[in-house]
Parts: C-alpha cells; structure tokens; sequence
C-alpha cells in the first residue's frame, strides 16, 4: 500500500507559487504532507492560498520573493532555514514568457524581462539551497519547458531561457549526484496557466488574454500531479505530453519534422 503521505516531515521550496504551476504544486505537495514555503512577488495571491489548502495551513509558509534579485533569493532560503531548519526539495518554477517576434522586440529590456527570472532566479536560489540540500540529501526540481528542448516561433528568448535552464541543470547533476543530491527536469507542453495571459508583446505589455485555446491544453493541476510522481521518483527528465516525447527524438532523427510541428501548434495556438 502506498504511503498517503509521502512528503511527511520534508519541507519544500516552491517559486513562482502565487499562480498557475506554482500554485497547483503548493496544493499537491501540502496534501503530501510537506511543510510548503511558497514563494511569489504577490503575497496578497500567496496568502489567499491557505483557504484553498484541503489540508492545515499550519505546514503552509508565504514569502514574498522577486527571484530576479540575488538579495531576495537569499532571503527565501534563510527564512526557510529559520522556519524549519532544513530544506528537502527546492522547486524552481518561477518564470516569465513572451507572444512576439523576435524582430517585433522594440527593446532589449525585454530580455532581461524573461531571462532574469526563468534562467537567473533558478541559478541564484540553487546556489543558496545547496548546502542545506547536501545536509538532506535532497533534490532539485526545475521546472523548464519543451521549448527548452526544441525551438518554438514567437517565443525565442523564452526558449533560450529554458534551453539555459536545461544545460544548467543537466550539467548541475554531474556535480552534485556524489553528494546524494538529484536533479529532476520536467518540460511541460503547453499548461492552462496565467502566465500566457502576461506573456509580453513586443512593445513589452502584456498580452492580457491567453492566446491558447485552452480547452486544448493540459490544466496546472494536471502538470503538477505528474511532477510530483516524478519528484518522488527522483526522475531525471519528465516530459508531460506525448507530442514532447515524440519531438524530442524526432528533432535527432529529422529536425525538419520537429520544426515544422512547432510552426503549426504556434499556429493553432495549442
């Protein structure tokens, strides 16, 4: 019989928790029965997730974090320590995307809009989280992209963040692994999520309505079901759809396919 609570007495870090992913992964790993500190820019969307929680809030901490800064990520894993005294599992989920052209970017800014957040604020909570992870043998959890794994129209620097993310961590693994500490990398498809409504325009607002057809893709809760079995696991790589799967070992075998795939899902906005 499976353990029903299979995260008891481990303390999880999750960034970018306030919605989407993030969110979903707060309420799975809570009802686990790991002690969740969730993290976000918005602490009033943090703290609305305790009525949402089906178990005690008690094991639920809120901080409000900017991963982008280097002083904030370091606050994140200190407070964590004061709180619990160790970390399990750090969950890298914070991230921003982008709806635009390359060549429609009106500034550069825009880069470090996306770069900062999904590739930076990996790295900087990583670093703060190490040596408390190495005390638990724990485990890294990065949440990339199958945009990280091929090329995606309309989202270049969003995919270059997450191809960062990914040659980050693969290499991350090799370095840490004697030490009793695993790296999971999950590449979800597309996710029902708001961060597609805030995906920046070339001009650098936000969109402000998904441009999916959501009805299409799979929900966050969806993915965060399948990321906890896979953090449980200690699986090395979770891709979340079948299209993934499939594209990864096409683009080896005929790039062209691949390509043209991921034209065609741009187009048909799933």
């Amino acid at each position: 019989m499976s353990n029903p609570k299979p995260l008891q007495n481990k303390v999880v870090v999750i960034t970018g928790a306030s919605e989407g992913i993030g969110r979903a992964l707060t309420k799975v790993c809570v009802e686990a029965g790991a002690s969740v500190v969730a993290s976000a820019r918005n602490l009033e969307r943090l703290e609305t997730l305790k009525s949402e929680l089906l178990q005690s809030s008690d094991n639920f901490l809120p901080i409000k974090a900017d991963v982008t800064s280097i002083e904030d990520c370091e606050m994140l894993i200190t407070r964590t320590i004061e709180s619990y005294g160790k970390i399990n599992i750090l969950i890298n989920n914070a991230g921003r995307t982008m709806w635009c052209r390359f060549e429609e970017i009106e500034n550069l800014g825009l880069i470090d809009e996306i770069m900062k957040p999904n590739l930076y604020g990996a790295i900087y909570c990583t670093y703060f989280a190490l040596p408390h992870l190495y005390r638990t043998k724990g485990q890294i959890v990065a949440i990339a992209s199958v945009a990280g794994l091929t090329g995606v129209p309309c989202r270049t620097i969003y995919s270059a963040s997450k191809h960062g993310m990914i040659g980050f961590f693969d290499s991350l693994r090799l370095e840490v692994e004697s030490k009793g500490v695993s790296v999971t990398i999950v590449a979800p498809d597309f996710v029902k999520s708001e961060i597609h409504k805030r995906a920046l325009k070339g001009d650098g607002s936000s969109l402000e309505s998904s441009p999916m057809i959501e009805s299409k893709i799979m929900t966050a809760e969806e993915c965060a079901s399948l990321i906890l079995k896979a953090t449980l696991k200690r699986q090395r790589m979770l891709i979340t759809s079948r299209r993934g799967k499939i594209g990864r070992w096409l683009k080896l075998i005929c790039p062209s396919i691949i390509d043209k795939i991921a034209i065609k899902a741009i187009e048909r906005k799933y």
